[in-house]
């Protein structure tokens, strides 16, 4: 056996997410890489690991009992990387979040100084649809949880991050020749949603409830990316985060359509459950947060003001 604790890491990602892909996205990492490291952990052992059936991966039993067996050795890994930090006197131990899928657009700027300041502290962030973050929460299983709308279902703490403006959002060679909010518009125009649960999606459809709009839905998808992309291509219309378009703006790709009664703006907020004790790791990041917030939205997102 000559395995490494790389691909201990990366079977264990797959196992956990039962996707090459998915695995690979997560770890900041190609397909192809993390398929090679799979071939070259498998090829290690005399039973299979992993069975692929149609374009599905599966962990046999073996593979799952590797997997657990990877996890502990992995967590002693990190008890020592601690305990090495922790004896120079530096911040140790696991910061974890889940995150809203637009909110990879947003968290990446409160943590990176912290995490520079703190080289102990290791990060574990899912960015996730709204319905796994809240579970998150439910079960204790983060130390913050970044969303756009409270759930109304449980009694959480908050820290309001930012303003999350969203906008009605076109291809840019579409033109329109009336301005402010008409009923009519909508009878035309193909309307693409994110998937149910998506809390882009709650927002859109108050938004035509409020305003007894009766729209066309084109299509519904599951992902932010996958909305913009679908708008870029011409595929129709959607009510969008600002946050997630900043480039497709600026490079005059997508359009903002001028409707009356848009922006919706929410609140990005760290949010956790009534009550918690923080670990001394999460306990520093939110004092970070509360001292540097400002700061990080002048620097990072100040460009937003240019939208009204």
């Amino acid at each position: 056996m000559n395995y490494t604790l790389n691909q201990l890491k990366i079977f264990l990602k797959i196992a956990e997410r039962g996707s090459i892909t998915k695995a690979a996205d997560e770890l900041h990492l190609t397909q192809p890489a993390v398929s090679n490291q799979l071939k070259n952990f498998q090829d290690q052992f005399d039973i299979p690991l992993t069975e692929l059936v149609g374009r599905r991966i599966y962990i046999t039993d073996f593979g799952k009992e590797i997997a657990q067996s990877a996890e502990r050795i992995l967590n002693e890994v990190a008890a020592i990387d601690f305990k090495t930090h922790a004896f120079k006197g530096q911040l140790t131990g696991r910061l974890k979040l889940s995150v809203v899928s637009t909110g990879k657009y947003v968290m990446p700027y409160f943590l990176s100084s912290f995490m520079r300041q703190h080289p102990g502290v290791e990060l574990q962030m899912d960015v996730t649809n709204k319905e796994r973050v809240i579970g998150s929460i439910e079960e204790n299983a983060v130390d913050f949880s970044l969303v756009s709308i409270l759930p109304a279902t449980l009694q959480v703490e908050k820290l309001d991050l930012l303003e999350n403006k969203l906008y009605l959002v076109s291809k840019s060679s579409t033109s329109f020749h009336d301005t402010g909010f008409n009923k009519d518009l909508f009878k035309d125009l193909p309307l693409i949603y994110r998937e149910a649960g998506s809390a882009t999606r709650q927002v859109m459809e108050s938004f035509f409830d409020q305003q007894h709009v009766l729209g066309v839905k084109k299509m519904e998808l599951t992902s932010n990316e996958a909305v913009k992309q679908a708008v870029l291509a011409g595929l129709g219309y959607s009510i969008m985060p600002l946050i997630g378009i900043r480039n497709e703006l600026q490079s005059k790709e997508l359009q903002i359509v001028p409707v009356s009664g848009l922006p919706i703006t929410t609140m990005w907020r760290l949010i956790w459950p009534k009550g918690k004790n923080h670990s001394p790791v999460a306990s520093a990041f939110l004092r970070h947060v509360e001292n540097e917030k400002a700061g990080i939205i002048r620097e990072h997102f100040g460009w937003c003001k240019d939208y009204v």
